[in-house]
């Protein structure tokens, strides 16, 4: 049923609650698939700063944080491909719900599987909500696992 599942992690434990469910998925379907995404949005308080040294200093700051970003999907990938998975881990720039969603229509992804960070309140309403937005507009189904859904019963 499901070829290609996408996983946007964002390298907290919160994100990583659906990998259980991922891993279910993907082997009771024999996915040929499972693309571990992450995003690296731009921090506006960075890219303000200017100056020749800022931005030499922002340049190798982005590298690391690339860096650790692919360093992250990798051992995710790895771990899961030792688990029976056929995995990658992708990284890309921009707002993560936006690219999530565009890497979704552009890849043929056939489920997106993510988490929440079960914020309420002011908190969601300050930090917004990507998995909100993505199940809002994304056009295949979206499995959102729920923070609670890690913790032993």
């Amino acid at each position: 049923m499901y070829k290609k599942v996408l996983v946007p992690l964002d390298g907290s434990e919160f994100s990583e609650c659906g990998l259980e469910h991922t891993k279910i998925i993907a082997i009771a379907c024999n996915c040929p698939e499972v693309v571990f995404l992450r995003v690296i949005e731009p921090d506006p308080q960075i890219a303000d700063i200017g100056g020749v040294a800022s931005e030499s200093w922002y340049r190798d700051a982005q590298a690391k944080t690339e860096e650790e970003a692919k360093n992250y999907v990798t051992m995710i990938a790895d771990r899961m491909k030792k688990e029976g998975l056929k995995a990658k881990g992708v990284v890309i720039k921009g707002r993560a719900a936006d690219e999530i969603l565009e890497y979704a229509e552009n890849n043929n992804i056939d489920i997106i599987v993510m988490s929440t960070h079960g914020r309420s309140g002011v908190s969601r309403w300050a930090m917004g909500s990507v998995a909100d937005k993505v199940v809002r507009h994304s056009s295949i189904p979206v499995l959102l696992a729920s923070p609670s859904a890690c913790r032993p019963h």
